[in-house]
């Protein structure tokens, strides 16, 4: 379902500064409906987060991911968790949004954003994320020349 993953910037500055593991921290996954407007470099916290889905079988705030995995392989650093299930739930959500949790939303660190490409949706059904075979995000440090 996922078709287009990006980082905040906020959130890959404390990742790199080690305000974030991955690996250790609480790491939740929110759904968003289409009103919201994702922007890289001013939402910093869970709090700046707008229209986030509502509806049966679903808790504001999301689901904490689980079975997270860091893994540097082909070149790349692959962050991935397993799939997301909000089992016999009636949501509709556009995006999904990545972020740190520490309880607090002015404090819960924005760590990217998932297009789904379309509104998805489920009827008293299972809402579902799988997410790309090759993880969530993908962090390719390619050299570059300045």
């Amino acid at each position: 379902m996922a078709v287009t993953a990006r980082f905040y910037g906020s959130g890959l500055s404390q990742a790199y500064a080690g305000g974030v593991n991955f690996a250790s921290d609480t790491i939740k996954v929110a759904l968003v409906q289409s009103g919201y407007i994702f922007d890289q470099a001013l939402h910093e916290n869970f709090s700046d987060i707008t229209n986030e889905a509502t509806g049966t079988g679903y808790t504001a705030g999301g689901a904490t991911l689980g079975t997270k995995t860091s893994n540097f392989t082909a070149g790349e650093l692959r962050l991935d968790a397993a799939d997301v299930v909000w089992p016999t739930s009636t949501i509709t959500a556009s995006y999904a949004v990545i972020y740190k949790d520490t309880g607090v939303a002015s404090s819960s660190t924005l760590l990217g954003y998932v297009d789904f490409g379309s509104v998805q949706s489920s009827s008293a059904g299972d809402f579902t994320i799988t997410w790309d075979a090759n993880g969530i995000f993908v962090i390719d440090p390619e050299p570059y020349t300045v």
